[in-house]
């Protein structure tokens, strides 16, 4: 929860007015997200749907000193709860390129040389996602585990994430 550290207030204060503007607003069937995500990978996230069913999600995510840009294209469907109409889920997949510092690595994944690397890779992602109908916010949890194919080639299946989106209609 470092990242959470970082925040400087002035910048939660804005946020949290900016969502108190805008509450009026609904959030069902929601064509963009845009929010935070917190784990193992924290950084933003924004995810804009094409149709009904198929969407796309950017992620901008840090972790051990460097930075990742995640594309994924996401198929998401109802869990058919009658209580709960916007509860989903989802799967998909996509790649990741960045840069990471060698040096903050945990020693049991440390690689044999030193400073920072370029890499690119494949993402898998599935989880759950609930969509309020009464404000505009969505809230997440997934598992996107990846692969590093050029850089330091190593799976990484610890990419579970919460993540809180304000929500937008066209």
């Amino acid at each position: 929860m470092i990242f959470l550290k970082r925040i400087s207030k002035p910048f939660l204060l804005l946020a949290i007015g900016f969502v108190l503007t805008f509450s009026d607003s609904m959030a069902q069937n929601y064509n963009t997200g845009l929010g935070l995500r917190l784990g193992s990978f924290n950084g933003v996230t924004v995810k804009h749907f094409l149709n009904s069913e198929n969407a796309l999600e950017g992620l901008l995510s840090t972790r051990w000193d460097g930075f990742l840009i995640t594309g994924l294209y996401e198929y998401q469907n109802s869990l058919g709860i009658d209580e709960a109409p916007t509860f989903d889920w989802f799967i998909g997949g996509g790649a990741h390129i960045g840069f990471w510092n060698v040096d903050a690595y945990p020693d049991k994944y440390k690689p044999d040389f030193d400073g920072g690397i370029p890499i690119i890779g494949l993402d898998f992602v599935i989880g759950l996602e609930y969509t309020f109908e009464e404000a505009p916010f969505s809230l997440s949890l997934d598992w996107k585990p990846g692969f590093n194919i050029f850089g330091y080639s190593h799976w990484w299946g610890d990419g579970a994430a919460f993540s809180a989106r304000y929500t937008f209609n066209s």
